[in-house]
């Protein structure tokens, strides 16, 4: 049943990106909706997705009742919290909505195993970047992994359509596809680069430059020691727990961080957010591929995958199997990210 789901999404994102131009990925969404629906556009909430969700709900302005921007996280990062500010995002958290109050779900920049909260809902729509999961349908799905950024994939819908998204749109389309593709540092086609050209002369560069910038708590300078002095490399590979975080976000900074250190083939940091083990996962994605070593180091206790330069792992703790009263340490992250190793 599971191979057959598969091949049957395997195909619907085949035929999504064989189709002749963007403007036909364009008229299959808008056939998804009717004048009378009202619409739950659902993101896990991030630049990429916050943009994202921004074009869907221009491209769907006059064609819908009316467009909700739902997301379950609790949006941490101060950058995001900025983002959101500065570009007054309509967004409202998915737990205070009723789900059966939307006619049509549209879900981006992720799939419905990425979340459980995600696996509850039935989506109409599905855009995305990230490889391909099994055990889910919809009726127009439009998956790119080769893109760097959904929003690369939203400024070609939005041209098909003839639309010029407004400077608030084009700054968060802009600063999406950034972030996403780490400035281009990571894996992206010329698709992503001709969006980027595009949006260039229509974003404030100067407020994207302050999103850049607005990035890091003061509080959080003391994770920055404990990586220093936890930091322990093996054959290359720099690993790095810093015990409880209040948000897994400081390990995404802790991680881009020792990224730029020399003779680090492979960064894995983690810290435990809640009852959960969170681990980030980078590298250089030209020999490797993070997403697969995720998978196969982790993928046995939760949730694990990404890109091959970037990749991250969620487990619950007590899926570990460790000793009682044992806590997780840099020697623990050790012994379970190197346990297939000869």
């Amino acid at each position: 049943m599971k191979q057959k789901r598969l091949e049957k999404i395997s195909d619907t994102v085949s035929r999504g990106a064989s189709r002749s131009s963007a403007l036909a990925r364009l008229n299959g969404f808008w056939e998804v909706f009717s004048k009378d629906d009202n619409v739950l556009v659902v993101i896990n909430a991030d630049p990429d997705a916050l943009a994202s969700a921004m074009a869907v709900k221009r491209l769907l302005r006059y064609r819908v009742q009316n467009v909700t921007i739902g997301y379950p996280n609790e949006i941490r990062r101060l950058n995001n919290l900025e983002m959101v500010k500065r570009l007054k995002i309509p967004i409202e958290r998915l737990h205070t909505l009723k789900i059966s109050d939307y006619s049509k779900k549209v879900l981006l920049d992720s799939q419905p195993p990425h979340l459980p909260c995600f696996e509850k809902v039935s989506f109409d729509a599905i855009i995305d970047h990230h490889p391909v999961t099994v055990q889910w349908d919809a009726r127009f799905i439009d998956i790119r992994p080769d893109y760097g950024a959904v929003s690369s994939m939203m400024v070609e819908y939005l041209r098909a359509a003839n639309i010029k998204p407004s400077v608030a749109l084009a700054t968060a389309l802009f600063y999406g596809i950034k972030v996403d593709t780490q400035n281009f540092e990571k894996n992206a086609l010329p698709a992503d680069g001709s969006s980027f050209r595009y949006l260039f002369s229509l974003a404030n560069l100067n407020l994207v430059r302050k999103l850049e910038l607005t990035d890091l708590r003061r509080s959080e300078l003391k994770y920055f020691k404990i990586a220093l002095n936890e930091l322990k490399v093996r054959k290359g590979k720099a690993f790095v727990h810093v015990g409880r975080v209040w948000s897994p976000d400081i390990l995404v900074i802790l991680a881009d961080f020792l990224n730029h250190v020399d003779q680090f083939s492979w960064v894995i940091v983690s810290g435990i957010h809640g009852e959960r083990l969170v681990v980030i996962f980078r590298c250089d994605g030209y020999r490797k591929n993070a997403g697969a070593f995720a998978q196969k180091t982790f993928g046995k206790y939760g949730v694990a995958g990404g890109h091959k330069q970037a990749a991250r792992a969620e487990v619950p703790v007590k899926n570990l199997e460790l000793p009682e009263n044992q806590e997780v340490t840099t020697q623990t992250l050790i012994r379970l990210a190197t346990r297939h190793e000869k």
